[in-house]
């Protein structure tokens, strides 16, 4: 007997024989130089894109991390630890949104390494992305700390800290 799906109703689910051509056509990979995309404005714009995207998040999110910090009263004077995490959060998925369309919306140098890695990207791409995406994080947190070096000394950078009693390496362990 037949399905709606024109599948035996006892063909188990995900086999190989319900697998029907597909609609669409995978890119082939990525050459790894591509000539004259040095030349190309979406080359240039692409990381720009990257380097803003970083900037921005590191931005925010270290004032988030570093407002938490400053607070004596982690439950009712801060965001909270919740609320790093909603920053954290909400920050990848608005520049990945906004950027996805002009580069990828990659943000970090490992997520263009493993596209590098899976032939989407062309070596020249790939590290000119990784740079702008280094070189954002670098003037995010150093307007962080521009603007407020006290703070940003006194909190570390907003950096998590092992707690005291345990050691570094029980932290890495951890």
């Amino acid at each position: 007997k037949l399905g709606a799906n024109q599948y035996s109703e006892r063909q188990p689910l995900g086999t190989a024989a319900q697998t029907r051509e597909k609609d669409y056509k995978e890119p082939g990979p990525a050459p790894l130089f591509e000539p004259g995309e040095l030349a190309s404005w979406s080359f240039w714009r692409a990381g720009i894109a990257e380097f803003m995207a970083t900037f921005l998040f590191l931005y925010i999110t270290i004032l988030t991390v570093m407002g938490v910090k400053r607070s004596d009263n982690v439950c009712t004077d801060s965001v909270g630890i919740q609320g790093i995490a909603w920053a954290f959060g909400g920050m990848i998925f608005c520049l990945v949104y906004c950027t996805a369309g002009i580069s990828g919306g990659h943000i970090n140098p490992a997520v263009t390494f493993g596209l590098f890695l899976a032939r989407k990207l062309s070596l020249p791409r790939a590290v000119f992305y990784m740079i702008c995406q280094c070189l954002g994080a670098i003037c995010g947190a150093g307007v962080v700390k521009g603007f407020m070096e006290s703070e940003y000394e006194m909190d570390g950078g907003g950096a998590n800290t092992v707690a005291h009693g345990y050691t570094k390496g029980d932290g890495l362990g951890a």
